[in-house]
């Protein structure tokens, strides 16, 4: 993903809200398991890590795209962007 394909989908994940919460749990494998089912109906999702949470945000977004096999658009504060393109072309929304 280059730089400018990087700043559309921050511009678009702009006015989303978070789909998932991060809490003391941290990453199950049921958690993960929605999320790959989230980016495979939306491609692109927000995620909000509660301050309960004692991990590392930007670690966490690593392992989480690292399991589900997407790539992490953007971490701010406590806000994670994810982005994986559906695997079937037709049902594609997001055209980079």
């Amino acid at each position: 993903m280059n730089s400018k394909q990087r700043a559309y989908l921050k511009g678009l994940a702009m006015t989303m809200d978070p789909v998932f919460q991060i809490g003391k749990s941290s990453l199950t494998p049921e958690f993960t398991e929605a999320v790959s089912e989230a980016l495979e109906a939306r491609e692109l999702i927000k995620i909000n890590v509660l301050k309960n949470c004692a991990d590392d945000c930007r670690e966490l977004a690593m392992v989480l795209a690292e399991r589900t096999r997407s790539q992490v658009v953007q971490v701010i504060g406590r806000k994670i962007v994810l982005y994986r393109p559906a695997k079937d072309e037709k049902k594609r929304k997001i055209i980079l």
